[in-house]
């Protein structure tokens, strides 16, 4: 039989509040996950009884979960499962402050929060295509965004362009008053918020006028090619795959595009019309292009949004499994 021991681990550096989460949600996940351990809180430490094998894998895990913390700034039920299963070895290592992707507005930092974030601004150091595909609030477009406006300010290209494909989600666009422009401006309203964060007002409205920052609609980007450019395609589950290909054949010389998209937010009239997986697929393995797959512990919103996600999603199997049944 193991001798039983017991541990004081200090949590140095956190606030615990955030470390344990609002009422000690994450704490209670924690001790659920180790039924063999006894964990008692006391403040800034944990005393751990049990076995010294046990105690020895929940110290590291526990020191991996406040390192993920000191480096993205946040913790989830998600998160903290993958923490104390696997270990998340992405951020064992000390932050170098390579995850700066760029200071904002006011000094604000603007930085990688999760570990598919984190690979996102890797890949984009060396693929000058990238696909970053996963749920809504996961950052994909923010970080993309972010990540162009680097390239910017460092004058590795000298315009960004963004653009997204003028699908009516719901709504009906001929009904919005104004001409063309009115009527597409709150449609790619997201993609203006990000770059307000990233970019003083005055500037920015400067970079607009001089067409430095460019914001369209896609069909905007047919017969185009765009040399010493950023270009960002978000909301690319919206594009047919004769307009995906189109975009893709748009790149330039010293160019780097992003394609953005959530496949579970088709807004076409047939959803067998997207043809943002199947492009990835045609184009997968292609020296220079990468992938990364968000999922919902990048989801960075409010905690609710996670349940949200996930409560669609298993609505969407058990449909999927009702007309497999018919």
């Amino acid at each position: 039989m193991a001798e039983t021991i017991d541990r004081i681990i200090a949590i140095d550096g956190v606030d615990t509040r955030e470390l344990y989460g609002a009422n000690d949600t994450y704490l209670q996940q924690i001790k659920e996950l180790h039924p063999k351990l006894r964990i008692i809180a006391r403040g800034s430490t944990l005393k751990v009884l049990g076995s010294n094998r046990d105690v020895d894998i929940f110290e590291q895990r526990m020191h991996g979960l406040i390192a993920y913390y000191n480096r993205y700034g946040h913790i989830s039920k998600e998160v903290v499962a993958q923490s104390f299963s696997r270990g998340i070895d992405a951020v064992n290592e000390p932050s170098d402050g390579n995850d700066v992707i760029v200071y904002g507005n006011n000094g604000s930092i603007i930085r990688a929060r999760t570990v598919n974030q984190q690979r996102m601004v890797e890949l984009g150091r060396t693929c000058d295509l990238l696909f970053a595909t996963g749920p809504a609030g996961s950052g994909k477009t923010y970080t993309a965004i972010a990540l162009a406006v680097r390239a910017l300010r460092d004058k590795l290209v000298k315009r960004v362009i963004l653009t997204r494909p003028a699908v009516e989600a719901g709504e009906k666009l001929g009904f919005l008053p104004g001409d063309l422009k009115e009527k597409l401006d709150p449609y790619l309203q997201p993609l203006y918020d990000a770059l307000n964060d990233m970019i003083p007002p005055a500037r920015l409205q400067k970079f607009m006028e001089e067409g430095t920052v460019q914001i369209a609609p896609l069909a905007y980007m047919r017969g185009r090619t765009l040399d010493n450019a950023f270009v960002i395609l978000d909301e690319a589950q919206n594009t047919t795959l004769p307009q995906i290909k189109m975009f893709l054949t748009r790149m330039g010389r010293n160019a780097k595009f992003i394609v953005t998209g959530d496949v579970t937010q088709i807004d076409l009239p047939h959803r067998s019309d997207s043809g943002l997986t199947r492009a990835m697929n045609i184009v997968n393995g292609i020296n220079g292009i990468g992938f990364v797959e968000f999922d919902k512990r990048d989801i960075v919103r409010h905690d609710l949004v996670k349940h949200i996600v996930d409560a669609f999603d298993k609505d969407a199997d058990r449909h999927k499994k009702e007309e497999n049944n018919k």
